[in-house]
């Protein structure tokens, strides 16, 4: 709410309304520029001064004021989280280029819809949920699934998947160096862990995966982004508008309140020592019990062919919904805002516009169908209120109690100025590596790197969501020996009942990578998702984006931002697989310091059928191992140099989409012809890393020989821990051999046999490495269970 502060120091620009209600005109005709700044500043609308002189203009033209519904209305519609006017120049010019054919993709619009099959089609959607995480990690995390199953739901859609990247500071930081205003990364990690599971168990949909990445950059400001995947009948797809004039406005679910108020504005700007008190208001209260019933509602009235349009309450709340479901139709609207069911009563009208209180929907029919769809909701217990209707024309006008409280050009109120703002010059990274002094004991590197946070095993994480709630997982994302379970490189959901045809599920992205160079390193990222797919047995598919970065209106960072999204312009377009959805979230900043650039990366996969999938386990003794794909002198942002040598390097991982298109394809052959016992792709960590996951999670042991390994990488440490792309390592049986590299070699692609697995639970690598499975597991399985379980 607005500050008694504020109010005096700009009470001569305020004008209380001759009505019942606390309603406001503001002066902005005869504010000076920096009363102008001063309003937004103080009413939390994250409006710059040609945003506030725009507003001006626009009100002096109709030769009146606007109201403080009207104000905070455009403050949330021109917010940067709603509106994207920083990063829409940007992905124009570059990932967008690469179109999706019509056939594949039906719309994008809240989410996008992409044919799986002849009558059914998959919708997904990532997005984030950083800054309320900052504040309140249980109700932030919590309230990000809530929002992306309500993208999903609004295309017509059942929920089928949910995954989750996040990314925190240290897990071991020392209390004295977490900044004044800002929680542990300890506390962050399990609120939001236990925020993720309470929603996502309730509601009953599925947790099929995410990564975990750990930096200092994110101790100011954890990012917490959301994916989710939902599957359709193609005749029940609805879009996100109104439909015709005369169609009513419903508004359905959960009550409205004064959680979620400014949530977009706040996430528009940096976090300061201060946002976790002056901010908590914008933090929403999330409540899965309602959404589930929600959930079965919606996609009834739907499926009975009641509803012209459906669209979800996320960021601005009604102030959003109600005029970009009414410009997208080329329509304009009228609300009752006192129909609207409230949680608290004494709400002054700003406040229910704009409020984000979740598990709300907002869906049109036409006026006959309007008590049928009712009367579902009353069925499933939930609140439901004609609200408005869709009228001819491009205005929006509001009445509250009888008085008309706001009336504008829906153009104006949804076409937000976008913004080139300059950028700075980002260099490519070096060529050639850093020479750092070659360890003696390459025993102790592997033990060390493989307790790097960003290595470490994250089952105490995986272990609190629910992977097969609907039972349509059909691979999971801990894989192997149940006493001994390791990573998955992507989840398989079986998404129609009588049909094994699957989606395979990723996300990745390697921030270090993106901050040392982010045009490789955001291709990087892409190539790292599709080797993910690919190891799994399936073929890429599609991309989704979550573009996490800092304040863009500092060169710098924004030249982050025009460099990572021409890496994923190169990988989108060289390996022919599109972007059909995505989200944007800047100001990942605060008074700490800036993230690490940070393009999440999700990417759907086809399997044709879910039993011929791959996971990363080591199946058998006796089996051969191969290393399929190239090994450079490239470290630059690897763990092994910042755990060893506490350095970031100089060599970013180059992607040679043409060798890696072969490798995939000669991979997925083998994989549809049963030849390949277990795949896994080499990433953080390289080969040791690699060997280590797949044998300890089959419990097989291995005897192998790097020497072989390209001639340009003399060094042992670096052949076993470098982070070259285009990489995976394979476990085929001996009758399976002869077929294997047969298809490599039509395929020309670069391949060793490395050694063979053995019964005997050992990784013996030439005589630079001799351990146990058991030293090597507890050096990988202990560091996040240690820290989160208090030492246990």
């Amino acid at each position: 709410m607005l500050k008694t502060s504020s109010r005096d120091s700009l009470s001569h620009l305020y004008r209380r309304l001759d009505t019942s209600f606390p309603f406001y005109e503001i002066d902005v005709r005869s504010a000076t520029d920096s009363e102008l700044i001063q309003i937004s500043k103080e009413r939390h609308l994250s409006l710059s001064l040609d945003e506030m002189k725009r507003i001006k203009e626009y009100f002096s033209r109709g030769k009146r004021n606007p109201t403080d519904v009207e104000l905070e209305s455009l403050a949330q519609s021109w917010s940067e989280h709603c509106s994207y006017k920083t990063s829409k120049p940007v992905m124009r010019e570059t990932f967008l280029k690469v179109k999706a054919p019509q056939a594949l993709v039906a719309v994008s619009e809240d989410a996008a819809v992409v044919k799986f099959d002849n009558e059914h089609s998959y919708v997904v959607k990532i997005e984030s949920h950083n800054h309320p995480s900052a504040l309140d990690p249980y109700g932030g995390a919590s309230t990000g699934i809530g929002g992306i199953l309500r993208d999903i739901m609004c295309m017509g859609a059942q929920p089928i998947a949910v995954v989750d990247p996040l990314f925190f500071g240290p897990l071991d930081l020392k209390e004295e160096k977490v900044p004044d205003g800002v929680k542990h990364p300890l506390y962050l990690l399990r609120g939001v862990v236990k925020g993720i599971s309470s929603y996502g168990n309730s509601v009953g949909i599925p947790n099929a995966g995410g990564m975990v990445y750990f930096d200092d950059s994110y101790v100011g400001n954890c990012l917490v982004n959301a994916g989710c995947v939902g599957i359709m009948k193609n005749k029940n797809l609805v879009h996100s508008r109104a439909g015709n004039a005369g169609d009513v406005f419903v508004l359905v679910g959960g009550s409205t309140g004064r959680d979620g108020i400014h949530g977009v504005t706040f996430a528009s700007v940096e976090l300061t020592a201060e946002s976790d008190s002056e901010s908590r208001p914008a933090v929403q209260l999330g409540d899965p019990i309602t959404k589930e019933p929600l959930i079965h509602a919606c996609l009834e009235a739907n499926e009975k062919g009641l509803l012209t349009g459906l669209k979800d309450l996320g960021g601005g709340g009604l102030s959003c919904v109600v005029g970009e479901m009414a410009h997208a139709a080329n329509l304009g609207a009228e609300v009752d805002l006192e129909k609207v069911h409230l949680r608290e009563h004494d709400m002054a009208p700003w406040e229910i516009w704009v409020s984000e209180s979740q598990e709300r929907m907002m869906l049109t029919c036409k006026p006959e169908n309007v008590y049928k769809v009712l009367e579902i909701f009353e069925f499933w217990g939930l609140p439901a209120s004609i609200i408005g209707k869709a009228v001819r024309g491009n205005r929006l006008s509001i009445k509250y109690k009888g008085y008309k409280i706001y009336d504008m050009e829906l153009p104006f109120i949804i076409e937000a100025k976008e913004y080139k703002r300059p950028f700075a010059k980002i260099p490519e990274s070096a060529k050639v590596e850093l020479n750092v002094p070659q360890p003696k004991s390459l025993e102790n590197v592997l033990l060390k790197t493989l307790g790097s946070f960003n290595i470490a095993s994250k089952e105490w994480i995986i272990r609190q969501y629910d992977s097969n709630v609907r039972g349509n997982t059909a691979l999971f994302p801990l894989q192997g020996k149940f006493e001994t379970l390791g990573h998955g490189d992507a989840a398989i959901i079986r998404p129609v009942e009588d049909s094994f045809k699957g989606l395979a599920i990723t996300t990745d992205v390697n921030p270090r990578f993106c901050k040392l160079d982010p045009y490789w390193g955001a291709a990087s990222s892409v190539e790292e998702s599709f080797r993910n797919i690919v190891s799994v047995g399936a073929t890429p598919h599609t991309m989704v984006d979550c573009l996490n970065f800092a304040n863009p209106e500092k060169e710098e960072n924004m030249g982050y931002i025009w460099k990572c999204c021409e890496g994923m312009h190169f990988a989108a377009r060289e390996f022919n697989v599109p972007f059909v959805s995505g989200n944007v979230s800047l100001y990942n900043e605060s008074h700490a310091g800036p993230i690490l650039p940070t393009p999440t990366i999700m990417t759907m996969g086809i399997i044709d059928d879910v039993r011929k999938s791959v996971s990363a386990d080591v199946k058998g003794a006796d089996n051969f191992l191969y290393l399929v794909g190239e090994t450079y002198n490239e470290l630059g942002g690897s763990e092994y140099f910042k755990q060893v040598h506490n350095s970031w390097g100089k060599v970013v991982p180059r992607v040679n989409p043409k060798k890696t298109k072969a490798k995939m394809n000669a991979l997925l052959q083998a994989s549809s012809l049963k030849l390949l016992a277990s795949c896994h792709d080499l990433s953080e960590g390289g080969l040791g890393v690699a060997l280590t996951e797949m044998l300890a999670s089959g419990g097989y042991g291995a005897e192998v020989s790097i020497r072989k390994i390209n001639g340009a990488v003399k060094r042992p440490d670096y052949r076993l821990f470098s982070e070259s792309n285009g990489r995976w390592l394979t476990e085929v049986k001996e009758e399976n051999s002869s077929e294997f590299e047969k298809i490599l070699r039509r395929s020309k692609v670069s391949f060793l046999k490395l050694g063979q697995t053995t019964k005997k639970p050992r990784l013996k690598i030439d005589n630079l490495v001799d351990l146990s499975l058991k030293e090597l597991y507890k050096a990988w399985h202990s560091p996040i269970y240690k820290i989160v379980e208090g030492g246990k």
